[in-house]
């Protein structure tokens, strides 16, 4: 439906299912369902969770805050990992991926609540501030195993996008532009969750990382 309202063809859009404190089971049956790009937030959950459903024909996107102690754990299973942030991540994940005999496809998270802060900072949920953004595409294109895919955000709880998405989203788009620019390949554009994938899809988002809305309400983390 927000594809129809944006009019935007389907098959532009990507869903990506967030299975975060669900079971193996149920991305079996994601699966089955014709499910193909499933995503996690930590890697304590996925590890196993991706070993377990390893038979099945599964993109694994690799979506929250990443620590380099986890790096090489996240490179052995993700396919994607959408929360590059800094340097020393770009360089664990590069070692990580050589490592294991991968190449991962990797979106650089900017943090649109820091576009008015210092050059460089990073916003209360994570990410880059977009005048980052480009050097973090260029160490990306310059390391073995890794590559830039393109850019992901969060929808800011605070600054001047707070409260408005839509706008969030869009200067997202215009972030992308400048870096498909010098990075052609770099054409991934996530964003948008269960609570405002239609303003994702309307402002030009390629992929949306869409969890509640799929499998319901999750019950509380222990």
């Amino acid at each position: 439906m927000a594809c129809a309202a944006a009019g935007r063809p389907r098959e532009d859009v990507t869903l990506i299912v967030v299975t975060k404190t669900y079971p193996a089971s149920d991305v079996r049956l994601l699966a089955e369902l014709g499910v193909r790009h499933v995503a996690e937030n930590r890697d304590q959950d996925a590890a196993p969770k991706a070993a377990e459903c390893a038979d099945l024909p599964l993109t694994w996107h690799f979506v929250g805050q990443l620590q380099t102690n986890k790096v090489r754990s996240v490179a052995s299973y993700a396919d994607f990992v959408h929360s590059v942030d800094r340097a020393r991540l770009v360089t664990a994940l590069s070692a990580a991926a050589v490592k294991a005999g991968r190449t991962l496809d990797c979106l650089i998270q900017v943090a649109l609540d820091a576009e008015s802060g210092e050059p460089g900072q990073r916003g209360e949920r994570g990410g880059v501030a977009p005048d980052g953004v480009t050097e973090l595409a260029d160490a990306l294109a310059a390391a073995e195993g890794v590559r830039p895919a393109g850019l992901m955000t969060v929808a800011p709880l605070v600054g001047t996008y707070a409260g408005r998405p839509r706008a969030a989203f869009e200067r997202l788009m215009e972030i992308s532009t400048g870096l498909r620019a010098a990075h052609p390949a770099a054409n991934m554009v996530s964003a948008g969750m269960s609570a405002d994938l239609d303003d994702a899809v309307a402002a030009g988002a390629t992929h949306v990382r869409v969890g509640s809305a799929v499998l319901g309400v999750r019950p509380r983390l222990g």
